[in-house]
């Protein structure tokens, strides 16, 4: 059984942080109509600059890239296609960072971008490049502006929002905790514009949500996240040992001072393998392999590596290194995993032992088809749950 995280109080744990990563949404830092509120962004950097003259070093996770292209490309909402989205992250993509380097400038704080895609943190040699990157512009001193690569990224291969890519983040550079800067001031049990709506000071367990309505959209038309992508990243991080904070961003300083505000989503673990929370909430499976009782037992109470012994079927197109998901024969999920075949390659394998097909078609068969070390289990309860 995992041993649970360390219980700290809410001001401790952001007061003995030494390491945050706060988020900023698209609704915080950019108008109804497209642009940049500079005026936010200004606040923004000066609390930050702040945080960070305590001794405190700040990865900032900051959306809209989008939202800044807008107004230049004469688009009067965010656009609902890929292309023209991508077309709006490279205009806006530029604009955002040099606003943040002359706000930042200011507080004598140099920023670096660093632009991620799902690609570089599940493929191995891709993910330990981020986490160098990030580590070293920490050592040097640079404050991180992290953000999907908007202009490269595909349906199949997108964070799909930038809460779950800051919890994600967070883990990345072991981060003490996480703050969500958002437009309002916490996670309530209803609608906070309805009279009757109560804000939920302290998550503790899934058991805390059982009231609230996570299906509230994103506000002012900018953004791509809502209610529910903050507590599936609350999730993410609670889960690796990180205390989360879910405030609007007029409370950031206060948030990072460890003041009372906002909403406090609990840590529940100690610190997860990186790279495996990488693979279950970053990627999209490619395909499955429907797997025999005593394959699903052995991966679920003794952790082993999947063998093609095990695998009665094979589901979808995919390439060796890429994520499938590993099914019972009732057609649930139990784990993902990066595969070591294509999917062309493994009919001719399922059932058969390794040692046979090694005889048979050469020792480079003699393999597993998912290793332990790449793949996660999916049984543990959600917090959105």
């Amino acid at each position: 059984m995992t041993a649970p995280a360390p219980t700290l109080t809410r001001p401790d744990a952001l007061r003995e942080a030494r390491r945050v990563v706060v988020k900023v949404g698209s609704s915080s830092i950019a108008t109804v109509t497209g642009g940049l509120d500079t005026a936010a962004l200004e606040r923004l950097a000066q609390t930050l600059a702040q945080t960070r003259a305590r001794g405190v070093e700040v990865v900032l996770v900051s959306s809209g890239a989008i939202a800044a292209g807008l107004a230049p490309l004469h688009l009067p909402r965010r656009p609902r296609d890929l292309a023209t989205q991508q077309a709006a992250a490279s205009v806006g993509q530029g604009l955002l960072l040099a606003r943040y380097a002359e706000a930042f400038a200011r507080h004598g704080v140099t920023v670096g971008q660093v632009l991620l895609t799902v690609d570089d943190v599940t493929r191995r040699t891709h993910y330990r490049n981020a986490y160098r990157t990030l580590h070293k512009l920490l050592e040097m001193g640079v404050l991180p502006v992290v953000n999907e690569n908007d202009t490269v990224a595909t349906h199949e291969i997108r964070f799909g929002d930038n809460d779950r890519l800051a919890a994600l983040v967070a883990q990345l550079v072991h981060a003490d905790a996480l703050v969500l800067l958002s437009d309002v001031g916490g996670l309530y049990d209803g609608d906070p514009r309805r009279p009757g709506a109560h804000l939920l000071q302290d998550v503790a367990s899934s058991d805390d949500l059982a009231a609230v309505d996570a299906g509230r959209p994103g506000s002012a038309g900018v953004g791509s996240g809502g209610m529910a992508t903050k507590i599936e990243a609350a999730e993410i991080a609670t889960e690796s040992g990180i205390g989360v904070v879910l405030v609007d961003a007029e409370h950031a300083a206060q948030a990072l001072a460890g003041d009372i505000v906002g909403t406090w989503f609990r840590p529940r673990r100690r610190r997860r393998a990186t790279r495996l929370l990488w693979l279950e909430h970053a990627t999209e499976s490619r395909g499955r392999l429907i797997l025999d009782a005593g394959a699903v037992r052995a991966l679920v109470e003794r952790r082993t590596s999947l063998l093609p012994a095990g695998i009665t079927g094979v589901e979808g197109t995919f390439a060796a290194g890429e994520p499938v998901d590993l099914v019972g024969s009732d057609g649930h999920p139990v784990a993902r995993g990066l595969v070591n075949y294509g999917a062309s390659e493994l009919p001719r394998l399922l059932g058969r032992s390794t040692r046979d097909l090694a005889a048979e078609l050469g020792p480079e068969y003699e393999r597993e088809v998912v290793h332990a070390d790449d793949l996660v289990l999916f049984q543990r309860p959600t917090l959105s749950s």
